[in-house]
């Protein structure tokens, strides 16, 4: 007998007390800028502790882009909280710099001054600082400037065995459910860019000279007019050996496979670079991917993993854990970059595409049809009687807007029958105005304060950053909390030197271990 959607809903009101177990955590990135909103170019701060082993804060691509972690947490209010103090505690260490409150670029220097993160001298250290050298030659340095939040997500482990009635283990319903999540996020993620994509506009000189699409707003402010997501969009980029992965979500073991396959196949332009460059490590390989994150998606499944080992291993053997999401932007009016009621959204949103039915994709496990439809959101969501590709069919993009929060609805109020309250349901109601008033929406919004305010991109984005500078550093963390970031960054110093002293093997030889470390997954 064949499981249905609403079969699925009903037994998950039935065991509603299982989504209070429900945990999310957050990555939020923000680049370091000087007073003048330029790249800040100093070393990642001392009173920060070290950015390989700092549980709290780290960096991602470059030396000057910082990335503030959560915890996981069973309450969005405490998600939240932990992130604003994560904020505070930042603020209490830099030095005349804020964080740049945007996910396009501030003002950069010229390609080759951008620092690359450092990580230290040990093995595992210089695998994160190489893998970042990669990226350079690959894609060029500015385009890892580009900041996001990411959203971590999962389900309490009892919650499998209620959606999934299907035979198998635990193991295999989880990964099973969030593969079927992946695709569903996949059909549907449009609707987020539309709702919280906040990047119409950049600066100019962040394409460097290269032919785009963009409109000039001021002399040093470019956008597109319906734009919400730049961000996510190609900006004229492309990379011609990741435009060619088509990784399939049709299920876990075909996804690794694929995965497997790019970062052990070699292409040809990177052969020509190659590994190394006047006696020094460049990149870690010249295949398709170095690692399996350098593939770029809006959606990862994601498993913890120990040191040395990779993801593809991890996932093969213990299943999927989470899922992260990449394609939200960062919130400009939102002093940390995310506020609650986005949060709940997508909690509800993950929900939905987690219990909804999740039909294969075709038989190469690629939906085009879901690809331009994000597409064609990120450039012309906004757009006046815009349509989008529902199974063949055009449909506006409001009328199915508000079709899916229809059925995003009941799950939003799962969550308040679970927590208490009625903050899911008002979440998920305060979204309904932005598809019926597109001027409404974040990516609106930023284009109408830079037309009212006369300032260029990069003049209002440094005073929005300044004015949330000031309301973090306005109240301070009590002494405990901060006591305990202190102590998290002193312990952070000691663990990397730690590392860096127990090294009993030279880089090369650890690069080679990593490498022989991947196991090709079944298929």
């Amino acid at each position: 007998m064949t499981d249905t959607a609403a079969n699925r809903l009903s037994r998950l009101e039935a065991n509603r007390s299982l989504l209070t177990q429900t945990l999310r955590g957050i990555e939020k990135e923000g680049l370091r800028v000087d007073e003048q909103g330029l790249l800040a170019r100093t070393p990642h701060p001392a009173g920060l502790g070290s950015a390989l082993t700092n549980e709290h804060v780290t960096t991602d691509y470059s030396e000057s882009l910082l990335e503030l972690i959560t915890g996981t947490h069973t309450d969005v209010d405490a998600l939240l909280a932990e992130l604003t103090n994560t904020h505070r505690h930042v603020y209490g260490v830099l030095d005349h710099e804020l964080i740049w409150n945007q996910s396009m670029p501030a003002t950069l220097p010229p390609e080759a001054d951008i620092p690359i993160a450092w990580y230290g001298k040990s093995n595992t250290g210089m695998l994160k600082h190489v893998y970042r050298r990669g990226l350079a030659v690959r894609y060029g340095k500015t385009m890892q400037c580009i900041a996001g939040v990411h959203y971590n997500f999962s389900l309490a482990e009892d919650l499998w065995s209620v959606l999934d009635t299907q035979p198998g283990t635990v193991q295999d319903r989880r990964s099973r459910g969030y593969i079927g999540l992946i695709r569903n996020f996949t059909r549907y993620s449009w609707l987020l860019m539309y709702l919280f994509g906040a990047a119409p506009a950049l600066s100019s000189d962040f394409l460097r000279g290269r032919e785009h699409p963009l409109r000039k707003l001021d002399e040093s402010t470019l956008y597109l007019p319906y734009a919400t997501s730049l961000r996510m969009s190609d900006l004229g980029y492309q990379n011609k050996a990741q435009s060619q992965l088509k990784l399939c979500y049709n299920d876990l073991d075909t996804f690794l496979g694929r995965l497997y396959g790019a970062v052990t196949q070699p292409w040809p332009d990177y052969q020509k670079i190659g590994t190394h460059r006047d006696g020094e490590w460049i990149q870690l390989n010249t295949n398709v991917l170095q690692i399996e994150n350098e593939y770029y998606s809006s959606i990862r499944p994601k498993r913890a993993t120990g040191r040395c080992e990779r993801p593809i291993t991890a996932l093969a053997e213990r299943g999927v854990q989470y899922v992260e999401v990449r394609c939200l932007d960062i919130d400009p009016d939102s002093p940390v970059g995310i506020d609650a009621a986005t949060s709940r959204f997508v909690d509800a949103f993950l929900l939905f595409c987690t219990a909804s039915d999740s039909p294969f994709f075709p038989a190469n496990g690629y939906c085009q049809r879901s690809a331009d439809n994000f597409s064609t959101v990120v450039k012309e969501g906004r757009k006046p009687g815009l349509t989008l590709d529902r199974e063949g069919q055009s449909i506006g993009l409001a009328q199915w807007g508000h079709e899916l929060l229809d059925q995003i609805a009941p799950y939003a109020a799962l969550f308040d029958s679970a927590l208490g309250g009625s903050a899911y349901a008002e979440a998920l109601a305060a979204q309904r105005a932005k598809l019926d008033h597109p001027d409404s929406t974040p990516s609106a919004r930023l284009l109408a304060a830079l037309t009212e305010s006369r300032l260029s991109f990069h003049d209002y984005s440094l005073d929005l950053s300044r004015k949330h500078a000031d309301t973090l550093r306005a109240q301070a963390l009590p002494a405990d909390i901060a006591s305990s970031y202190e102590q998290a960054a002193a312990q952070s110093v000691a663990e990397q030197l730690r590392l860096e002293q127990s090294d009993t093997e030279d880089f090369d030889t650890y690069v080679a271990r990593y490498h022989s470390a991947l196991k090709a997954p079944r298929t």
